[in-house]
């Protein structure tokens, strides 16, 4: 079964091709890393997978269901979450409840009954907090379980996003450069909440520029180099794959 299918998939800006006729599967319960240099299109393609940008043409298919037509907020619906490049962080409440956001989904979101605030809120409401609670500690935060979200350091809030984005219990969960601007012992924190999440059952697709993250944790790998599909395959493959080492990773790259 493939859970994402990408088929002669065309974006165009201004009679610039972002991205360029680029076919790939993405199958359940893998860590699927897209690399490439800067310009190279991959968080355009994000932005397409997402709903943010519409298609010049070709189809995007997730759970087998065309994505056309479809807002973020439905595709959210549908099971797919993700992170973006820069922090998306609300710093003026508490770590807890910037995870409770990504719960609103499976929650009573009627008007009225929101605004008397009825048992079934409440209750809703408590669970939400539990279920956040759980899922800062599953991506190790659970210092900061009490914390306002201006007082966490720059590698915690990276994970807190991952967390807010697992609470709409996605089944694809997209990382936009999840390991951006972490020393090396934030990176290899991130790294094992990649694998956590990727074993729990929920698929991961990444847009990386850490080659040793991206080597180390990935199951398959798509080079883009300017839009179009450049290699793909196991890590080995496109380590190994002399267009890559020319292109993007250079002769040294181990």
């Amino acid at each position: 079964m493939t859970l994402l299918r990408v088929e002669h998939l065309n974006k165009e800006f201004g009679g610039v091709h972002a991205v360029s006729d680029l076919a790939f599967t993405i199958n359940p319960g893998t860590i699927h890393s897209i690399i490439g240099p800067n310009g190279a299109g991959k968080t355009t393609l994000f932005n397409l997978i997402t709903g943010v940008y519409t298609p010049s043409s070709g189809s995007i298919l997730f759970n087998d269901v065309p994505t056309a037509g479809k807002a973020p907020y439905q595709l959210a619906e549908d099971g797919m979450s993700r992170t973006f490049q820069n922090l998306q962080i609300f710093f003026n409440m508490p770590a807890i409840e910037n995870v409770m956001v990504g719960r609103h989904l499976h929650l009573d979101r009627r008007f009225l009954p929101s605004l008397l605030r009825l048992p079934g809120i409440a209750k809703g409401d408590a669970q939400a907090r539990e279920k956040s609670t759980e899922l800062m500690r599953f991506v190790g935060l659970e210092a900061y379980l009490k914390a306002d979200a201006d007082a966490m350091p720059y590698g915690a809030l990276k994970r807190l996003e991952i967390a807010r984005a697992l609470a709409a219990e996605p089944k694809l969960l997209l990382l936009d450069e999840p390991a951006a601007g972490l020393n090396a012992t934030e990176s290899r924190e991130i790294d094992e909440v990649i694998v956590k999440v990727a074993k729990s059952g929920v698929t991961v697709v990444l847009v990386e520029h850490d080659m040793k993250m991206v080597m180390g944790i990935s199951d398959h790998i798509l080079v883009l180099d300017y839009g179009k599909k450049l290699a793909e395959g196991t890590p080995d493959q496109v380590r190994n794959n002399p267009d890559v080492i020319k292109a993007y990773l250079g002769g040294g790259a181990a």
